[in-house]
């Protein structure tokens, strides 16, 4: 088993780690041939990654015409962790050294109530699904990926001035869950996690350039540029949420007034469909009302999903002005796919439809000739397997 904190000591290692956790056992010709190296050179880079724990021979390849190769793994004793905390939720997931998914667990929280109490209530989730699957099979993580809803600093590992956290501002994510779970963590925003877990195992594997919308309680973006994360100079590229659409338009919760999240998002959704039962315009929003003493996003979700004229239009307007907003971003960076993801990505089609409506026919025809924009496909599960591929780009590496 590998040792955790032990890394790759060259850059043809680190390439053929990455090679086996993309695309699968390969065979050592095949990987030679992928990075360029002589058998006897590759040969040599496998037995040290064997040495250090990183991979495994598992059998012998289909013969080539010579000697059958032998088929290399990497190794069945890596692990990571994946947290994805979201405004109103916790995800977790361990995954093996190629990210796939061996336990999965998640529960509602607010972050509103602090660092300390959400972050305990992820090492609780961690521990269950780490019982669940018998500590044997988890027994020494390589490391820790996080997602948080809001701007991270990557020098501190920490979030910096969050407009729904109150008390996370600088607050030592990385340290506290490091020392919890004894392996090096790393923190980022949640949709850019979610984006690397869409360019691992989702829609956007294979694809350089995409943009990645998270429609949740807020709305963000995560920037895909040559195949990696484009997080801007200080960690906030992608806030999209923030972009005022409207200057008399209703306050947001950063303070200023007539931003996309205060148009559109889970709180704004919930908050115009709950206004329409009190106003009586939606007699299926009114009895969710009466029920449940509250409306939800994902109430008008399904009221529009039923025919109820007002929800279906509170959809529309809202894919209307989140299709304004990614139409300029079309234009400005030309990306080869458009995913939509997050809770209420849950609305489907009749979302889909009016963004793809609106881009379409405000962006750049050059650039949207042969754009898809798509539904996520990994769904609650991006998250997780992104935070895990955040980290293992670390344990991957020399560095």
């Amino acid at each position: 088993m590998k040792r955790v904190g032990v890394r790759p000591e060259n850059g043809h290692q680190t390439r053929l780690l990455r090679l086996l956790r993309d695309h699968g056992p390969r065979s050592r010709a095949e990987l030679g041939e992928a990075v360029e190296l002589s058998k006897s050179k590759v040969a040599i880079e496998l037995d040290r990654l064997g040495e250090l724990g990183f991979v495994d021979v598992v059998g012998l390849a289909a013969s080539r015409g010579g000697r059958r190769s032998q088929m290399v793994a990497l190794s069945s004793g890596l692990r990571f962790i994946g947290i994805d905390i979201g405004a109103t939720s916790i995800d977790v997931a361990v995954t093996d050294g190629e990210l796939r998914l061996l336990g999965h667990a998640a529960r509602p929280t607010d972050v509103r109530e602090g660092p300390t109490v959400v972050l305990d209530q992820a090492l609780d989730l961690v521990a269950k699904v780490r019982a669940d699957l018998g500590e044997q099979a988890c027994d020494g993580v390589q490391g820790v990926g996080v997602g948080v809803p809001g701007p991270v600093s990557q020098r501190e590992g920490a979030l910096v001035a969050p407009p729904i956290m109150p008390g996370w501002s600088h607050f030592p994510i990385r340290d506290m869950l490091g020392a919890a779970l004894g392996a090096p963590v790393m923190v980022d925003n949640d949709v850019n996690i979610m984006a690397l877990g869409e360019l691992h195992a989702g829609n956007a594997r294979n694809v350089d350039d995409v943009l990645f919308v998270k429609i949740g309680t807020g709305i963000g973006c995560g920037i895909v540029l040559g195949g990696d994360i484009h997080r801007g100079v200080t960690g906030s590229a992608g806030d999209i949420g923030h972009v005022q659409v409207d200057d008399a338009g209703p306050l947001c919760t950063c303070g200023r007034t007539g931003c996309l999240e205060a148009f559109f998002g889970g709180a704004a959704l919930a908050r115009d469909g709950e206004a329409a039962a009190r106003a009586g315009r939606s007699g299926w929003l009114a009895d969710v009302l009466a029920r449940d003493g509250a409306v939800r996003a994902l109430d008008v979700g399904a009221a529009a999903a039923a025919g109820d004229a007002v929800s279906v239009q509170l959809v529309r307007d809202g894919g209307r002005r989140l299709g304004q907003v990614l139409a300029a971003l079309v234009s400005f960076f030309n990306p080869g796919l458009v995913v939509i993801g997050g809770g209420l990505a849950g609305l489907g089609h009749p979302l889909l439809a009016e963004i793809r409506s609106v881009v379409y026919r405000r962006s750049l025809p050059l650039a949207t000739g042969n754009l898809p924009i798509v539904l996520s496909e990994l769904g609650d599960s991006a998250g997780v397997v992104g935070a895990a591929r955040l980290v293992s780009e670390s344990v991957y590496s020399t560095t």
